[in-house]
């Protein structure tokens, strides 16, 4: 858990963080009050909705007052010890605290906390490995390496090299990510994308029918990862098939990072030993600060240090700040009994929303996400959200597999166990949760239109909704979010009162 009880809105009462956390409202307020007024009620309103967003968390306040600091004003382009400007030597310091944290928390020989995100990280990685695999030896035909003897042809030659390279990540219908060569994103204009998915029967990777398409496609990256697949990977068998077909394995693990710091993803279910490339973001299961990371074997490293320019603008100082407290507190004990907890929780709540008549994809969970589908209710993802948020509880809708309704109805609501855990929710909880999300789910009906049934208009029976949010209030007053932060001494701040 992050918080302690509250007892006394007494400044002497009140944790350092508490402190820092009421000073900073105040300071705000004293220049703008309507920001103020956002962030307390930011609070307010999370303390009235229970967080099931599989991609959120609640970081500690340690980690939030390393990043409101005068680091921010810092310009620090370059890596640790070789910077472009001067008076860096105490970003160096932390820089290089976040680095080597991140390689012993993740035993891997090369760290780069700079990205700002993890969209950021997969750029970092993608053009690193371009330019290890591809640029490099281009460089090295035309018998140099220094960039400023290439004449214009020359440089054309190495762009045509670069180009139309073949990537091959999981497709998002089937639970990939949007940058791992979505159609509609960057990865799939630096890349000749292609997809791998599910099997129809049981919705899980089929690494024979993977590894036929390897054979097909033949990709410079073999990319896995996943923002919504629920079961775990086996990455000893995606290195063998990107060996197989002379690919770089890339694992994008933004959402279960925390899980492989906290050893619960050990032997072949652990990709760090496998990946010669490995990003993340820092929050989510991670619980740091929103940022990216790249993890690499020594053979990337110098071009993933390159990031900044090639991708990145500044770095962040003080969100490596944030990072670096965040690793240091995913390598205590106590971050693995979490990071435990998490499956535990999730496994119950898969359990649970099965007795109750849901509908999980797979059948259940080994990670922090459970996958729903909602269309035996008669209604779209996107009903099945707001009717959801309306009682008290906060998701979002997804597709599934296969999903007829297309990513922006759905038929899908991903559930996440990283937050609620965090608060110190167990078994008991994740029960209450599955029984509240059945009752809100079984009282819901799409509207009628003059054209037929809306996807996107509901209506959640008044009694159902009633109870519904009782339930999700009466949790949430057990476990508040942040409870060492004084609500009515933060409202006072922000002049609320």
């Amino acid at each position: 858990m992050l918080q302690t009880t509250f007892e006394s809105p007494a400044a002497e009462a009140l944790s350092a963080g508490a402190q820092a956390f009421l000073a900073n409202i105040r300071a705000v307020a004293a220049v703008s009050p309507e920001v103020a007024r956002a962030i307390v009620q930011e609070l307010i309103d999370q303390r009235t909705n229970l967080k099931l967003i599989a991609s959120e968390n609640y970081c500690s306040l340690a980690v939030q007052s390393a990043m409101g600091n005068l680091l921010t004003d810092k310009y620090a382009e370059g890596v640790p010890f070789k910077r472009f400007y001067a008076g860096c030597d105490n970003v160096d310091r932390i820089e290089e605290l976040a680095r080597q944290t991140a390689c012993k928390l993740f035993d891997k020989a090369h760290a780069y906390v700079q990205p700002h995100s993890g969209a950021d990280a997969n750029l970092v990685a993608f053009w690193a490995i371009l330019s290890t695999k591809i640029e490099a030896p281009a460089f090295k035909e035309l018998n140099t390496t220094d960039p400023n003897q290439l004449s214009r042809p020359d440089w054309e030659k190495i762009r045509q090299s670069l180009g139309n390279q073949r990537l091959l990540g999981m497709d998002l219908s089937a639970g990939g990510h949007l940058t791992h060569g979505y159609r509609r994103n960057v990865s799939s204009r630096m890349f000749d994308a292609y997809g791998y998915g599910v099997s129809p029967s049981t919705n899980l990777i089929d690494y024979d029918e993977l590894q036929r398409i390897a054979n097909d496609v033949r990709p410079l990256i073999l990319l896995a990862g996943y923002s919504a697949y629920p079961r775990k990977i086996n990455f000893a068998r995606m290195r063998e098939i990107a060996d197989s077909v002379g690919a770089v394995l890339m694992v994008d693990m933004a959402h279960f990072a925390g899980l492989v710091a906290g050893k619960v993803f050990t032997g072949e279910f652990n990709p760090v030993p496998y990946a010669q490339v490995v990003t993340t973001t820092t929050h989510k299961t991670l619980r740091g600060p929103r940022g990216g990371m790249v993890l690499c074997d020594e053979e990337f490293a110098e071009q993933v240090d390159k990031g900044c320019p090639l991708v990145l603008g500044g770095p962040l100082p003080h969100v490596m700040a944030a990072k670096a407290v965040a690793f240091l507190e995913a390598s205590r004990p106590e971050f693995s009994d979490y990071a435990h907890a998490i499956v535990k929780n999730s496994q119950s709540l898969s359990s649970a929303l099965v007795a109750n008549g849901c509908k999980v994809v797979t059948g259940g969970t080994d990670n922090h996400l459970v996958l729903v589908d909602v269309t035996p209710y008669g209604i779209t993802g996107r009903q099945a959200e707001s009717a959801v948020r309306e009682c008290g509880i906060t998701l979002n809708r997804n597709t599934i597999p296969f999903d007829a309704n297309g990513p922006w109805y759905t038929s899908g609501l991903r559930l996440g166990t990283a937050a609620t855990t965090t608060l110190g929710m167990r078994e008991a909880e994740m029960k209450e949760i599955a029984s509240i999300l059945a009752l809100v789910l079984s009282n819901t009906t799409p509207d009628k239109t003059d054209s037929g049934t809306s996807k996107a208009k509901y209506h959640v029976s008044p009694d159902a909704a009633g109870r519904a949010r009782a339930k999700a209030q009466a949790l949430l007053s057990d476990y508040p979010v942040y409870a060492e932060l004084p609500l009515d001494a933060l409202r006072k701040s922000a002049g609320m009162d």
